[in-house]
């Protein structure tokens, strides 16, 4: 990275931690709730003529109501594959065609399986803010190296890192709050 002014340093800080925020938030889209979510089916890749395909390439995927994803595949003659597919991915859900469309039971998550995936949404939790302050620690040595070679002051090494901090205390706040937020999604009964 080649940054020789504080404001790039910090623009390069916020966009990296920008990204593992968002990170973050894609992948506790695919933790299932025991709520229809078209999100869970983003990892499901379906063998379409011997390609693995998205999903969501394929059909048009519907949450029908609280518990149900209708699925429509905009070929018909993929329809076994696409319940391969589900099946195959981990899920533990139990797709049924009537020829034309796929229905998706969501099944309630039991107690135990509850507190495994809240466990995991910490654990995945913990990695982003690990990664947010990983990026600090990047930035803050950025910072070092242009005091030392006199590209900046002493005193502007000093605010920079109070910025930088300030900005990572903003970036583990939102991972914090989403981590919290699908926690409390999975643990509602």
């Amino acid at each position: 990275m080649n940054g020789n002014s504080i404001e790039q340093v910090m623009t390069e800080t916020r966009t990296r931690m920008r990204k593992s925020v968002e990170d973050l938030s894609r992948e506790l889209a695919t933790v299932r709730t025991g709520r229809a979510s078209l999100h869970l089916f983003d990892p499901i890749k379906v063998d379409y003529y011997g390609t693995l395909t998205p999903l969501n390439q394929l059909a048009t995927l519907h949450v029908a109501e609280a518990a149900m994803v209708t699925i429509q595949p905009w070929d018909p003659t993929q329809i076994e594959s696409i319940t391969r597919a589900i099946l195959a991915s981990n899920l533990g859900l139990n797709p049924s065609s009537d020829g034309r469309l796929i229905r998706v039971p969501i099944p309630p998550l039991t107690e135990e399986r509850r507190k495994q995936l809240a466990k995991h949404v910490r654990k995945v939790t913990e990695q982003h803010r690990t990664a947010v302050r990983n990026i600090r620690r990047s930035s803050n040595d950025r910072l070092k190296k242009l005091s030392r070679s006199k590209v900046i002051s002493e005193d502007e090494e000093h605010r920079g890192y109070d910025q930088v901090q300030k900005i990572t205390d903003g970036f583990i706040a939102q991972a914090d709050d989403l981590g919290r937020q699908k926690e409390s999604e999975i643990l509602e009964v």
